[in-house]
């Protein structure tokens, strides 16, 4: 699926993640399944906490017609790709793209909260796992559904393996797939719904994540900036390789537990 309105060129510098659909590992398939899921509950709100260009919030709003959303989210070249979908798509009456910190928001409550690997944008917390759940509580309707991607260990790291992920990266990160899950029921949660992104997804997702830039720079090898650019995609392609089939992503929909 090619975006196009995702960014272009801006003074011969590479595109802007123009082969990522999702800013995630997420495929149309498991994005479609979530879609109907979420979209059979009847949601009126739908708020996106971290949304980047809101691709999920926008299907959401098409499937319901009578639904209205919010995206917050710091970046201001990811909503202004976020509205220039939702125009093209029929929706701009219908969403808004804010650009805010999410912390302590006064967006909710709403029927419908995403928050797709973004719980940081919801606390400060090292980790920001069981804070951003319970920020995800209040966020929602008794009658609500959260969906949630959040970072887990597949696996414990070996320390090598850590010292060549993200700076300071340490086994405290991350919670497993069984310690995530008791968070949220701890939150004031019950998960109606609990995946995984496979190794398929993530390997799509990486690779368009770096794309445009590595095409790019083998076509300009020689311009002021490569060498920066250089550096930082050789450094993420390591750290990746480092954290390949050890961190995964889980996609909880999760149902408020009602007094």
């Amino acid at each position: 699926m090619t975006d196009a309105t995702a960014t272009a060129h801006t003074d011969d510098l590479p595109p802007r993640l123009t082969r990522l659909v999702f800013h995630g590992p997420l495929s149309e398939a498991r994005a479609a399944s979530m879609v109907r899921r979420l979209a059979a509950t009847r949601p009126g709100s739908v708020l996106d906490i971290g949304c980047g260009w809101g691709e999920l919030l926008l299907r959401v709003l098409d499937a319901v017609p009578t639904a209205h959303g919010v995206g917050v989210d710091v970046s201001g070249t990811d909503l202004a790709r976020g509205r220039r979908n939702a125009e093209a798509r029929g929706l701009a009456d219908r969403v808004e793209f804010a650009e805010e910190s999410a912390e302590g928001t006064r967006r909710g409550p709403a029927d419908l909260v995403l928050c797709l690997g973004a719980t940081q944008a919801l606390s400060k917390a090292e980790p920001p796992t069981p804070e951003a759940l319970r920020e995800l509580r209040r966020l929602v309707t008794d009658d609500g559904r959260v969906l949630v991607g959040e970072g887990f260990w597949e696996r414990p790291p070996t320390e090598s393996e850590l010292a060549r992920m993200w700076p300071g990266a340490s086994p405290a990160d991350h919670y497993d797939l069984a310690g995530l899950l008791d968070l949220a029921v701890e939150a004031g949660f019950r998960p109606e719904w609990t995946e995984t992104a496979s190794l398929d997804e993530w390997e799509e997702f990486e690779s368009a994540y770096q794309a445009d830039t590595e095409v790019w720079l083998a076509r300009h090898p020689e311009h002021p900036q490569a060498a920066d650019i250089r550096d930082r995609l050789d450094r993420h392609r390591r750290q990746w390789m480092a954290y390949r089939g050890i961190l995964g992503i889980a996609y909880l929909t999760l149902v408020p537990v009602t007094d």
